[in-house]
């Protein structure tokens, strides 16, 4: 029903000089679609109020309202005279809306409040649209959008999901943005969280951790209770990046989830030794970005010093999980085998502080853009590990932005880890078979098919010659049938 509508606004955007790439066009179309979801949102929560009899006091008012500056209206008609159109379009934007909006991150009671979220996103982004004629046509395309159905925020969210795939794709840090949905629900199922747990992501990015959660916790037949546990108490997460903030939000928002408790936040930020237990969560889901760099003083937050980005937040995530708590996490396949002090300290924190019962070997082009091997690393908190159940995934068939990963290519993954199987892509390794010195746990799948020996030089040369002289033999008759 939507689809149409996102061509067009992307056809009109398209046009638009300020807007120069995949990113430029999620993170416009984020704060458009934002705030008609606030008015949406407003609405609905009058008419609640009317129907209880209670006053109800809206979070945005008077002429900031999306019906008084984005789609005024007159007998229920839009009202083309009163509409600002043009450079003045620009300037009410640029001068009193987005001040406006950002003013609430001030005013806001708290910071896991919707009118905090708001100041947040308006602190942090810039209108890039120059054409107020431009900004006119994409305002009334999104005016036509309602988000007032289960239904309707399913197809806007399957479409805006579709903008943020496409937005890493386009950029060599894809991973950084876009997770692949098929992976995420693979490691959802073998995480199993429940209603009453908290889940966490400490990189949220563009959220698909949480959301992908949400859907599957989300049931028809929830309490009223469970339903208010899981809009307010269940999904939490920090993200550093203005971008990925605002993506963040508004793909949880589209989700169907109200306010969601994203802390606009460097997560590396917080000492883990000053981590309290009213600070962990019960399952992690997380794919924390790779290389980095991080600098000294964040680098101090940490026992294990590294500069590799994904080390720290690895630490971070340990500390966060209760004991008893779970966790999949995203890292390059390097972490597995490197022999610096720093990946061998943390390998031997995670054997020792965390079960780490499952290790998933992804294939190259599972990340587009990212350029690098990644695993899976599945663990609780608590107890040592004993044993390790490894799994090496194969497709068949060679990754890339036309040929994706699919649920089905982790269907058999799923299906066996639930027993931890062994077979020809699955094997067992007791941690009595690990180096103690160097904890190292790299992928070497023993069912894999043997390579042929290589012959030896000896055997070559005696092979060449063999053929040289064979061929000797055939010139000389040669020579003599002339």
């Amino acid at each position: 029903m939507y689809e149409n509508a996102f061509n067009r606004i992307e056809r009109h955007l398209h046009a638009e000089e300020g807007i120069s790439n995949e990113l430029d066009y999620v993170e416009q179309i984020s704060w458009v679609l934002f705030l008609k979801y606030l008015h949406d949102l407003e609405r609905e929560r009058r008419d609640r109020a009317e129907l209880d009899g209670i006053d109800y006091c809206p979070i945005i008012s008077g002429r900031f309202c999306w019906d008084q500056w984005a789609a005024p209206r007159q007998h229920g008609l839009f009202d083309h005279n009163a509409a600002q159109i043009g450079d003045d379009l620009i300037d009410f934007i640029d001068d009193e809306l987005f001040p406006y909006l950002a003013s609430f991150r001030r005013s806001a009671t708290s910071a896991d409040t919707i009118d905090y979220k708001i100041g947040e996103i308006f602190n942090e982004i810039r209108n890039k649209f120059r054409s107020g004629y431009i900004l006119r046509d994409v305002l009334e395309i999104v005016d036509g959008l309602s988000f007032n159905t289960q239904a309707q925020r399913y197809e806007l969210s399957e479409l805006y999901e579709t903008r943020i795939r496409r937005m890493g794709n386009a950029g060599r840090n894809g991973g950084e943005y876009y997770t692949p949905r098929p992976l995420i629900r693979a490691m959802i199922q073998v995480v199993k969280p429940l209603i009453g747990e908290t889940i966490y992501d400490g990189a949220v990015g563009s959220a698909g951790f949480l959301c992908e959660a949400y859907r599957a916790l989300r049931r028809d037949d929830l309490t009223a209770a469970e339903y208010e546990t899981l809009q307010s108490r269940t999904f939490f997460g920090q993200e550093k990046k203005s971008l990925a903030y605002v993506i963040g939000i508004m793909n949880m928002l589209l989700h169907g989830i109200e306010a969601p408790n994203i802390v606009h936040a460097n997560s590396l930020n917080e000492n883990v030794l000053d981590i309290q237990e009213r600070d962990r969560h019960d399952v992690i889901l997380a794919n924390p970005p790779f290389g980095g760099g991080e600098r000294r003083e964040v680098q101090q937050n940490f026992p294990i010093k590294s500069g590799e980005t994904a080390y720290l937040f690895l630490q971070h995530f340990i500390r966060k999980l209760h004991a008893g708590g779970r966790a999949a996490i995203v890292i390059k396949n390097t972490f597995l085998s490197n022999t610096d002090n720093a990946s061998v300290t943390l390998r031997r924190e995670l054997l020792e502080s965390c079960n780490l019962h499952t290790i998933l070997d992804c294939p190259q082009g599972t990340f587009q853009g990212a350029g690098v091997k990644t695993v899976v690393l599945f663990f609780e908190k608590g107890a040592p590990t004993r044993r390790i159940w490894y799994y090496q995934l194969d497709p068949g068939r060679s990754l890339g932005k036309t040929n994706p990963l699919n649920d089905q290519d982790l269907a058999e993954f799923v299906a066996l880890q639930a027993g931890f199987m062994t077979g020809p892509k699955s094997w067992l390794v007791e941690m009595v078979a690990v180096d103690a010195a160097t904890c190292d746990l790299s992928v070497k799948n023993p069912n894999a098919p043997k390579a042929e020996a290589l012959r030896s030089p000896e055997t070559i040369i005696d092979d060449i010659l063999a053929r040289d002289a064979e061929t000797a033999e055939i010139l000389e008759r040669i020579r003599g049938m002339l």
